[in-house]
This record gives C-alpha cells, sequence and structure tokens, in this order.
C-alpha cells in the first residue's frame, strides 16, 4: 500500500468512525436535522480540539503532518478502542511502512511449536502467518473445520476460505459474529504493514468477488486479540461452544495461534474427544 492508499484508508476510517458514534454519547445533542449518521466534521474537531479545517483536511486523507499528541485527540474524540487507536497512528504516521513480498516458499513452523500444537489434543488450534495463510494446525482443528491437508497451499487462506467454503458457513452458528473476528485482526495487520501492495490486491479481489466480505470489511473494526463465542454445529456431534483466544507468536514471521477452548460444563470437550476417538 502506497502513500495514496495508506491516505485513503486513513480517510475512510475516519469517516466510518465519526459515522458510528452517537452525538448523545459524547454529550451532544442529537438532534432532529443531522442529515447524516453520527458526528459532523466539526463536532469532531471541537472535542479534539482542533480547527475544522485541518480535521477536514485529514479525514480526506490530505498528507499532511501529524503528531501522536494529537492523533491521541482525535481517538479520543471518536471513541477509538486501543487497537483502533494503534491502527490511527499506522495509518496517519506511516510508521510501518514496509515493502514486503510474499514468501516464495511456505512459512514453517518451528519444532517447538508444533509440539505445543501436539499437546493441546482438545484445543482445535490454528497457525496463521501476518496475511492470515494458515500455516500450521493440530488434529483437534482438522476434526472441528477440515483437514486444511486437503486444500491446496495457494488456497489455505482463513479470511477467503471463511467467504468461499460453505463448511465453514454451515459449521458456525454465529458466523458473521465469527467472520467479524477475523477480519479485525487482518485490518490490524493491515495498518501495520502498509507498504505490502499485497493486501490492496487481496482486499480487492476480495471485495468483488464476496459482497458479503465487503459489506463486514467497510465497518472498519479492528482488534488484535478479539474475545470471540464460537458455536459450531457439527454434523456429527451436534452444538460445540469454544472461546477463541488469539495469541502472537514472536518472530519475523508474525505467526499467530488461534486456539479454540471449549467451554466448560456444555458437553464440548467429551464430543470433542468421541470425535477424535471414532478416527
Amino acid at each position: 500500500m502506497d502513500d495514496s492508499n495508506r491516505l485513503e484508508a486513513l480517510s475512510y476510517f475516519l469517516k466510518t468512525k465519526r459515522a458510528q458514534l452517537k452525538p448523545e454519547s459524547v454529550g451532544l445533542p442529537s438532534g432532529s436535522r443531522r442529515r447524516t449518521p453520527g458526528l459532523r466534521r466539526e463536532e469532531v474537531a471541537q472535542l479534539a480540539g482542533v480547527s475544522t479545517t485541518w480535521y477536514t483536511w485529514l479525514e480526506q486523507g490530505r498528507d499532511i503532518k501529524v503528531s501522536r499528541s494529537v492523533l491521541d485527540c482525535i481517538a479520543e474524540a471518536l471513541c477509538l478502542k486501543r487497537d483502533e487507536h494503534e491502527y490511527l497512528y499506522d495509518l496517519a504516521l506511516g510508521t510501518q511502512i514496509v515493502s514486503r513480498k510474499i514468501q516464495a516458499s511456505p512459512t514453517t513452523i518451528s519444532p517447538s511449536l508444533e509440539k505445543i500444537l501436539s499437546a493441546l489434543t482438545t484445543c482445535p488450534t490454528i497457525v496463521t502467518d501476518r496475511y492470515c495463510h494458515i500455516v500450521g494446525w493440530n488434529p483437534a482443528a482438522a476434526h472441528v473445520f477440515v483437514d486444511f491437508a486437503t486444500i491446496p497451499e495457494s488456497q489455505r487462506n482463513l479470511i477467503r476460505l471463511l467467504f468461499s467454503q460453505k463448511e465453514f458457513k454451515v459449521l458456525a452458528g454465529n458466523w458473521e459474529h465469527f467472520a467479524k473476528g477475523f477480519l479485525s485482526i487482518f485490518r490490524a495487520y493491515y495498518g501495520q504493514y502498509s507498504g505490502d501492495e499485497w493486501y490492496t490486491s487481496f482486499i480487492q479481489e476480495m471485495s468483488d468477488t464476496y459482497p458479503e466480505f465487503k459489506s463486514l470489511w467497510m465497518e472498519s473494526q479492528v482488534s488484535k486479540a478479539p474475545e470471540i463465542l464460537i458455536e459450531f454445529r457439527h454434523g456429527k456431534v451436534g452444538k460445540m461452544l469454544f472461546d477463541l483466544t488469539s495469541l502472537q507468536v514472536q518472530g519475523e514471521d508474525d505467526l499467530r495461534c488461534s486456539i479454540y477452548t471449549p467451554v466448560e460444563e456444555s458437553g464440548t470437550e467429551e464430543k470433542l474427544k468421541r470425535l477424535i476417538s471414532a478416527q
């Protein structure tokens, strides 16, 4: 993503977050003559203590100088959460611009991480890289989701699979909530690696191919570790409930472990054990 794409992303993010805020939530009268949802630009500027002209330029994606302290004021005015705040930094300051190409060979996970995956016998776990390519999984994940070994490496992108594979939509009882969680993680990467053209190309391709992706992506949710309760409706054992925990693995590859822990007293762990033993 070059500077123009980065600033365009900043512009859309600010507009979206402004539109999502209710005036009364920040102490402003709602009124009856608002032509657009959310706050007006001048109201955000007033709350942030900056001029309306300056904020308008920022929201329009103009290449202007900004400081962290001013961005902090903007973030507070828009009631941004911590990860959204960092995403604002990434886009406005351009501090994380890098130029990386997708590796010619797939990322391999370390023996120690492989051992951890194997030890999580009743916690389905998937390992993804910064592009959300699936680079590792344990047997429990293969039993609950699909055997990812049967999917060509070039197609093992978690974001793509969420929208292209009917099995995921059938499996996840709260599929939209499930998809939003991973899209919020993906957007955090998108802001962090804003110099990588792969993201721009992938997002455009997904938006053109899957209307549902485009709709959910436009909500501009950002979270590095969303807390999600997942309800799966497995064809063999029925309803299964998992808490999703997302852990960052330190290293150059920016790997992430998505661990699905069976909800206690839901019978999920026992069902998973039956699935595994039946093979």
